[in-house]
């Protein structure tokens, strides 16, 4: 941006468009209007702040990607061209909306093995133990793998999996939860894994429940071909689950700044949850993620906060910027990895810096 032909930094602008916006608020404070003003004025200047954080990140986008405008691509040529590959699905699997929305939320994968294995008959039952991290709201994905014994000829194997529910007897019911129809190769063994995120989360909901799964893999002359125990040759076969849970750690309080909502009456420097959505830019060109949280800064950075923000009063007092004062700006960013078709339609998948605000302080 050039202003009297001389170049500014965009943050440099904003900051000086939103203290003109305070100064024009000051001036008229004392008028018989001034506290209807007052109660309005920090819900404008939030507005305004917010306006020019997605007018930045456009341009920064664009500016990054080294466009001139964003792609034209439409949803439905984007359905044509998006190919169905594991790669491909891999990379989109990572954007979860709710790890998204979530403010530096991380995701964990664990692996529980079975702890044991009991026959009955021509039925073997696993027990897990889970971990205390894993609680019915945090769930992403959870899938039961189970290897197969190798067949002697090319077949179909019927692989179902049980939970055991206790009656009023004590004694265990088997209701049927998934099932699977496998083509087996002669000579191989195959890992198979089945969806279990709901079974998961019924067994969270009734934590005095056996967390037991039957498990059995016939093939059509009615040989079990699960391995539910190890025998010898087959250590390391056991069923397992690989549960994938959202986990966001515990904010650093340090340095961290003033949090708020958009209900806050709060007038300093302070940083505001904004979801930016792409499909509402008409950004159809950006594969994932459709949305995320970027934040904004917002609030009154007056000489008389600075002690809130003592790096900031030490650089103001080495340096002073004249009447114009600080102003509210991220002290702390983050990228967010984005996945995106350029203008010759190939899909890259690359780190876009600055994407996302962490810290806002007086600068």
């Amino acid at each position: 941006i050039h202003v009297l032909n001389m170049p500014i930094y965009f943050s440099d602008f904003c900051c000086l468009v939103l203290q003109m916006f305070s100064f024009q608020q000051q001036t008229i404070q004392g008028t018989p209007m001034a506290e209807g003003i007052e109660a309005c004025s920090a819900c404008e200047f939030r507005e305004h702040s917010k306006q020019m954080r997605l007018y930045s990140i456009k341009s920064q986008i664009l500016s990054i990607l080294r466009l001139e405008q964003a792609p034209n691509i439409s949803r439905d040529m984007i359905q044509q061209l998006l190919p169905k590959a594991p790669p491909l699905t891999q990379l989109l699997d990572q954007y979860d909306p709710r790890v998204e929305d979530e403010d530096h939320a991380t995701t964990e994968t664990i692996i529980t093995m079975a702890t044991n294995a009991h026959t009955r008959g021509r039925l073997s039952y696993c027990l897990f133990s889970l971990s205390p991290k894993i609680h019915t709201e945090n769930i992403l994905s959870a899938q039961l793998w189970v290897h197969l014994r190798p067949v002697h000829m090319v077949t179909t194997v019927f692989l179902q999996i049980s939970r055991l529910k206790p009656d009023r007897e004590g004694n265990n019911t088997r209701v049927r939860v998934r099932s699977l129809k496998v083509d087996a190769d002669a000579g191989t063994g195959s890992w198979q894994s089945m969806d279990i995120k709901s079974l998961l989360q019924a067994w969270l909901r009734q934590p005095g429940s056996n967390y037991a799964i039957d498990i059995n893999a016939f093939d059509p002359q009615g040989e079990d071909l699960a391995v539910t125990s190890a025998e010898p040759g087959e250590e390391g076969l056991q069923p397992f689950i690989e549960v994938k849970i959202l986990d966001s750690p515990k904010r650093s309080r340090r340095d961290s700044g003033l949090n708020c909502d958009e209900e806050s009456a709060e007038t300093r420097c302070c940083r505001y949850p904004l979801t930016v959505d792409f499909e509402e830019f008409g950004w159809d060109w950006i594969i994932a993620p459709k949305r995320y949280r970027a934040n904004y800064c917002s609030g009154e950075c007056e000489f008389l906060h600075l002690q809130q923000y003592p790096h900031a009063h030490l650089v103001n007092k080495a340096n002073p910027r004249g009447t114009a004062g600080p102003c509210c700006t991220p002290t702390k960013m983050s990228p967010i990895n984005m996945l995106y078709f350029n203008r010759k339609e190939q899909i890259i998948y690359g780190k876009i810096p600055s994407m996302v605000v962490d810290h806002c302080g007086c600068s």
